[in-house]
């Protein structure tokens, strides 16, 4: 039998509103006590890991992660996503389908499961494509890869485009208990851009994308969502208008949830500077006013969850002009330490940051992970609130290095990332 004393820790669980000094037992795995700092006593042959003070935590859950495996292993791996996940304190990820083939076979939900858990550090939780080969044209085989355990359904980084598509995955799926994930981009008005419409992208001579693309896209699929009664989540949304919407229809009992990425409440247009590339996103990054519009979002509950929006490249992917280089950023490692900056700058407390990393994903996908309470599996992250870090591309954990972070200073580093029970990262002072 494994047992584990954390002492001298933070406790922070937002699923039961815990937040207070303590220290917690984890035996064979599992959550099997968590005591106040008083508690005298440790169970003999325990192995004990001295906080410090620093705050334990459920390990995140990240709710949209891109893979390169299958197809794209040159970009990462299972195994390269996995350090990379480890040294950002995610235990548990929703890997999207957009693979060569794409995730429309239950054989290869079943494949990427058992991939993850191979690794021993991380939980890989697929989405099943919407529609075959992720083409948005016929509905893929939603109850069959239900079946294997798809948690949610989507063509991942394209927009469902045909709405008499949309509406029949909406009511397809809900006979399944299923919630459908779109990208908010209205993909004929996308097509062909790169950066937001506005003076910035006026200026540097690039293809731009008019903020109202996203909006569109919004509206249409919240009237379907009304119409099918279906489950209805956006990912990376990233305008004023576009939450607006979503604050609307939460109000009118629609059943719609969404959630964003750091670089769209830390970063704005203005970090593609001299047509970085590393800053190329989807969606573009968006003026200052949007930034501020989201992170008002994040405080106000209508954002329900932050997803890392990972997305590794090669190098050479990137090393193309802007308008032709790939688009998307690495951000596993990057998650939470970005999350924190909204804490240190007083918009959000850390439960609330930590329950939109946690509990919160957790709920959407219909997962267990993302608390801390007795009989609960040991996935944990340790981390000091106010370790400074500075995020350099070539020194990230993982495959890919395409961050759009690079350079940035972080307050907020992990110490250490347990998977049930099994120190996959750092590990801290154990005595």
């Amino acid at each position: 039998m494994t047992t584990i004393v954390f002492e001298n820790v933070r406790l922070i669980d937002p699923d039961g509103g815990l937040d207070r000094p303590g220290r917690l037992l984890v035996r064979d795995g599992v959550i099997a006590g968590l005591d106040t700092p008083q508690a005298e006593g440790t169970p003999e042959g325990a192995a004990v890991v001295q906080g410090g003070g620093a705050v334990l935590c459920p390990g995140l859950v990240d709710m949209r992660v891109a893979i390169g495996e299958p197809g794209y292993e040159y970009r990462e791996t299972v195994a390269s996503a996995a350090r990379a996940a480890s040294a950002g304190g995610v235990t548990t990820m929703a890997v999207l389908p957009n693979s060569l083939p794409a995730i429309d076979d239950p054989a290869l939900v079943r494949l990427l499961r058992q991939r993850g858990d191979e690794t021993g550090a991380i939980s890989i939780l697929p989405y099943g494509a919407a529609t075959r080969g992720c083409a948005g044209k016929e509905m893929a085989e939603i109850g069959l890869l239900r079946e294997a355990g798809a948690i949610a359904f989507t063509d991942g980084t394209q927009a469902i485009a045909d709405a008499r598509t949309m509406r029949t995955i909406l009511s397809y799926a809900r006979g399944f208990g299923a919630m459908v994930v779109q990208h908010p981009e209205e993909p004929s008005l996308a097509r062909g851009g790169c950066a937001t419409e506005g003076e910035l992208a006026t200026r540097l001579g690039l293809p731009s994308i008019p903020l109202a693309a996203e909006a569109i896209m919004i509206a249409r699929d919240i009237r379907l969502a009304e119409m099918t009664r279906g489950r209805l989540h956006f990912g990376h949304v990233s305008t004023a208008e576009g939450l607006a919407l979503i604050r609307a229809a939460k109000a009118r009992g629609i059943a719609v949830t969404c959630d964003t990425a750091p670089p769209y409440f830390d970063l704005n247009e203005t970090a593609i500077g001299d047509f970085r590339t590393y800053a190329k996103l989807s969606p573009p990054l968006r003026a200052e006013a949007d930034r501020q519009a989201v992170v008002a979002a994040l405080a106000d509950g209508t954002i329900d969850a932050i997803a890392s929006d990972h997305a590794p490249w090669d190098a050479d992917d990137k090393r193309f002009p802007f308008a032709q280089a790939a688009a998307g950023g690495t951000g596993l490692a990057t998650l939470l330490g970005v999350t924190l900056a909204q804490v240190h700058g007083g918009a959000l407390s850390l439960p609330d940051a930590l329950r939109l990393l946690t509990v919160g994903p957790a709920r959407l996908i219909g997962s267990a992970a993302g608390r801390l309470a007795e009989g609960a599996v040991a996935d944990l992250c340790l981390f000091d609130a106010e370790r400074a870090w500075q995020v350099v591309a070539g020194g990230m954990p993982g495959r890919a290095q395409n961050t759009p972070f690079d350079g940035r200073a972080l307050e907020g580093r992990v110490l250490a990332t347990y998977k049930a029970g099994r120190c996959v990262f750092g590990g801290g002072a154990v005595g």
